[in-house]
């Protein structure tokens, strides 16, 4: 019994020749949204919030999560313009000092000028975008690594800072900024404006790094920045770029401070602050030689950075503990780092 079929051949193609497979439209694959490292380090919080439920039950009140929220929202949100220069194969280590001169300019502005919110915030951004773009010019265009350079602002922000200061603390500070504060003016439905002005900023930064060429073009520069060049990526632009959006959310961060504080701000204002920034973009995953970094990775970072102080605190531990248990975060998260990108290169 013979089988009868409608297949003729190609009359394009000579006689016996196959048929050419048809190719198949190539698709735009994406990472996944959420990495590994940022399930690990959620899943960390998780036990530790848990943990600390048990140990101190006041943990779990809106007494003490609403608080910590506050406290995270600067540092994660400095962070995230700390993750775009370190994705870039940079860093920037004046972010305290800096946040030191927009605070006390701010506030003094806020005292002797009576400025309302819009203004006073947008002075902040402003002042923080002018020292950003110090940084960037320097580093962009000056070719001189980045730990050097920022290195040398840091003590030329700090002492333009105190010189704002005159050596004196300002006081009578108004309560301008209490919708960034802990105060009921300072939350909705009990989560603080601050934490979500910062989780709202993350998830914009994260969609622009993911979701655009110029969002890609930071990590491409921290992969191979002459190989970047000369795909036509204007680095420099790009590198200059990532310190001013480091240095206008180095401004908002100065008025999340501030509105943390009371009516007084003194000289302390700023400090180790950068410390606390870095470690929460490291341990949030981003790559410290660059090419690979997320701000949802920075911020859970920073929610784990701010648990452990908040932690230590409420357990009534030597509060050098929290930096030890940072530390050890820290060292974890660069060995993983490094063992990653040794498996790397060697597929």
């Amino acid at each position: 019994m013979s089988v009868h079929t409608d297949e003729r051949p190609d009359p394009g193609l000579p006689a016996g020749e196959p048929p050419a497979a048809r190719p198949t439209p190539r698709r735009r694959v994406l990472p996944s949204p959420v990495s590994g490292q940022e399930l690990v380090l959620l899943g960390v919080i998780v036990v530790l919030w848990i943990v600390l439920a048990f140990a101190t039950p006041a943990f779990f009140t809106a007494g003490s999560i609403q608080p910590l929220l506050v406290a995270t929202a600067p540092i994660a949100l400095v962070g995230i313009g700390m993750t775009i220069v370190i994705i870039t194969g940079g860093i920037d280590v004046s972010v305290g000092a800096a946040i030191m001169v927009c605070a006390v300019l701010t506030a003094k502005l806020l005292v002797d000028a009576g400025l309302s919110l819009l203004p006073a915030v947008l002075v902040s951004m402003a002042v923080g975008a002018v020292l950003g773009l110090v940084n960037g010019v320097l580093i962009a265009y000056g070719r001189v690594h980045a730990i050097i350079i920022t290195f040398g602002t840091a003590n030329l922000f700090q002492w333009l800072g105190l010189q704002i200061f005159a050596s004196k603390t300002v006081n009578g500070i108004p309560q301008t900024f209490d919708v960034f504060g802990r105060g009921v003016a300072g939350r909705t439905f009990g989560v603080p404006h601050a934490f979500l002005i910062t989780v709202v900023i993350a998830a914009l930064a994260w969609w622009y790094l993911r979701h655009t060429a110029g969002g890609r073009h930071f990590y491409a520069i921290g992969g191979d920045a002459n190989a970047a060049r000369l795909a036509g990526i204007r680095v420099q632009r790009r590198v200059l770029l990532a310190y001013v959006i480091t240095g206008v959310l180095v401004g908002l961060g100065a008025c999340f401070t501030i509105a943390q504080g009371t009516s007084t701000l003194d000289q302390s204002v700023g400090s180790g602050k950068e410390l606390a920034v870095i470690a929460a973009v490291v341990i949030g995953g981003t790559s410290i030689m660059g090419g690979r970094g997320s701000v949802l990775g920075t911020l859970l970072g920073a929610l784990l950075v701010q648990t452990v102080s908040s932690g230590v605190t409420q357990l009534g531990w030597n509060s050098n503990l929290s930096d030890l248990f940072v530390g050890v975060f820290i060292i974890i998260a660069v060995g993983a780092d490094l063992l990653r990108e040794r498996a790397r290169r060697a597929r």
